[in-house]
């Protein structure tokens, strides 16, 4: 099922918008992946130390690093921690952390630079400023910093990096928690709990659109509003929540959102947020996958289904968010992660006139090989 020839782009196939991609070159189950640039960075998985760099138009994988030797991953989570003050577009930091009672707690940071980049200067200056290497997260007088208490379990923990200045880590975690970690003082500054009887672990939650919320920003600052919020989702078996935090007033406020039969019984399946809907892939290790509008707070079962079952895989797009890649995960829970090695990539067809969904997804044709 491997696409190794990717020139011809033009055939027409088979009314299937999945396509299987070169394999990983290690099986990778609960990977966790960023997008930067043409890249997709895979971090690590159960019981897999190691970091590639998968580029997207090439085809190809290349090693990064792996994860330092006493580091035990398992549910962690790797996030990129953008800052809007810099300047360089070629180095971006990623920010991985997880453990419990049980397994030792990590918070790491990586300075990345392409590994695609073959510049002598830019392979020095990867070397001098220690980049592509996991070092513990320190403070400003380089004391490390672990994020999580001694009791917070962070196995299958999600969580995602907003606020004004790009400087709040927003964590949901088992049993029903939901905390915030301000990435510029290194403190907690809060700690609530879900509205929700559901045990919060491998589950969905993903800020709404940064096009969406800048746009937001945007009408604040025209209207002078001094208030700072932001909006998050979260979906997990029986529970749908639209989150909003307030920056000024340091509160939560939690609203129900319905959830799909289909979804409702499932949980380590993948999922990708784009413009104004999410995407759901492989759930409850089936074939199957939902899209959820967030603005009419609809769901739509699509008519195609992915090539294998899934779990335990990870779902991210491409730069331009014209792709969606499956990446990772077993095709069923009793069976070997090393059994799975797959890329699955998905085309995603856009307004040429305003980016956005196509609803009809029965007229969607597949750039194949």
């Amino acid at each position: 099922m491997n696409i190794n020839n990717m020139s011809n782009r033009n055939t027409i196939i088979k009314p299937t918008p999945f396509q299987t991609l070169k394999n990983l070159p290690k099986p990778f189950s609960q990977t966790q992946c960023v997008q930067h640039k043409h890249e997709i960075l895979v971090c690590g998985g159960v019981s897999e130390r190691d970091c590639y760099s998968y580029h997207t138009l090439k085809n190809e994988y290349k090693f990064i690093c792996e994860y330092p030797s006493d580091v035990t991953l398992v549910g962690h989570c790797v996030l990129k921690w953008v800052d809007k003050s810099s300047k360089d577009s070629n180095e971006i930091t990623l920010l991985s952390f997880g453990g419990n009672a049980y397994t030792k707690r990590h918070t790491l940071v990586m300075k990345y630079v392409s590994v695609w980049d073959d510049n002598n200067e830019m392979n020095k200056l990867k070397k001098t400023n220690n980049c592509n290497e996991w070092v513990p997260f320190t403070d400003n007088d380089n004391n490390p910093i672990q994020i999580g208490r001694n009791l917070d379990d962070y196995q299958g923990m999600r969580a995602v990096i907003g606020g004004s200045n790009n400087h709040l880590l927003f964590i949901t975690f088992y049993l029903n928690n939901i905390s915030v970690f301000d990435l510029n003082t290194f403190q907690f500054i809060k700690h609530d709990t879900l509205p929700t009887n559901d045990p919060m672990y491998y589950h969905c939650f993903v800020s709404k659109s940064e096009n969406e919320q800048e746009a937001m920003k945007q009408i604040i600052k025209k209207n002078k509003i001094k208030k700072k919020k932001n909006e998050m989702l979260l979906f997990k078996h029986r529970t749908g929540l639209l989150i909003k935090y307030d920056e000024i007033d340091n509160t939560f406020q939690f609203h129900k959102l319905p959830v799909c039969k289909g979804i409702a019984p499932s949980n380590e399946y993948a999922y990708v947020c784009i413009n104004d809907v999410i995407l759901f892939f492989g759930p409850n290790a089936l074939k199957k996958s939902y899209k959820y509008a967030i603005q009419n707070k609809k769901w739509i079962k699509f008519k195609y289904t992915l090539p294998i079952p899934l779990y335990d895989c990870f779902g991210i797009s491409n730069e331009h968010d014209t792709y969606i890649h499956i990446i990772g995960g077993s095709n069923r829970k009793d069976k070997p992660t090393n059994e799975i090695q797959l890329v699955i990539q998905y085309w995603i067809r856009i307004s040429k006139i305003k980016l956005g969904w196509i609803h009809d997804f029965n007229k969607i044709i597949i750039a194949s090989v």
